[in-house]
């Protein structure tokens, strides 16, 4: 199972992934995660990227490629892979199609922007413990204050939400091509396309993965 998995921040994708390398026995590998794993363990290619990080240039889709070609080809990635967060753009798609990296899967976790803007900017957090709470679908017994403690609770900056709303539109811009790009070339060539699946993500987390289990058996 050698799938990638799309949504927006907010989108439940970290659940949903969390189901689906449990299910299939399959590692899941983000971009941030391979980068720290060949600088730790000091690979021709981590020295490379080390060097490029370390001057604060940016790592080029060419060495990303090769770095996800050298990490699924490791023993635990044996029953597949599932990728999170990459592609992130429409290159670097192009790039992993012109490297030959076979995908069998593409799931789309697809959510309203509004309602990502309620799930996020109405969460609150209690900084100590990290217990997290919403304003409407997991109050606090009092309102702003931590069940357990009664310390006051936060909201994070990156829940904020003219902040939710702006990482929506860097989704929107550099993301979200990914969905008509691999559903076109499902359409174009469904022999070497990986299959292309859509989940609306709204509703129970039981009933998701449901949608999730079904698309990929």
């Amino acid at each position: 199972m050698r799938l990638i998995l799309l949504g927006a921040p907010g989108a439940g994708k970290g659940t949903q992934a969390q189901f689906i390398c449990e299910q299939f026995k399959i590692p899941q590998i983000s971009t941030g995660d391979m980068l720290r794993t060949a600088i730790k363990d000091g690979t021709e290619l981590g020295l490379k990227v080390k060097e490029i990080m370390n001057s604060g240039g940016l790592v080029s889709d060419d060495i990303i490629i090769d770095l996800v070609k050298e990490r699924i080809s490791q023993p635990d990635c044996e029953n597949g892979f599932l990728f999170d967060g990459f592609p992130r753009t429409i290159p670097q798609a192009d790039a992993m199609k012109e490297g030959g990296v076979k995908l069998d899967h593409v799931l789309e976790i697809a959510v309203p922007d509004e309602e990502i803007v309620s799930r996020l900017a109405g969460r609150r957090v209690h900084p100590a413990s990290g217990r997290v709470y919403h304003i409407e679908h997991n109050p606090p017994k009092e309102a702003g204050k931590d069940d357990v403690t009664g310390e006051s609770l936060i909201q994070r900056e990156d829940d904020q939400e003219s902040t939710v709303r702006n990482r929506l539109s860097v989704y929107h811009d550099q993301t979200a091509p990914l969905v008509d790009y691999y559903q076109q070339w499902a359409k174009e060539d469904p022999a070497t396309a990986p299959q292309y699946h859509r989940v609306e993500g709204v509703g129970s987390v039981a009933d998701i993965t449901r949608q999730v289990k079904e698309a990929l058996s």
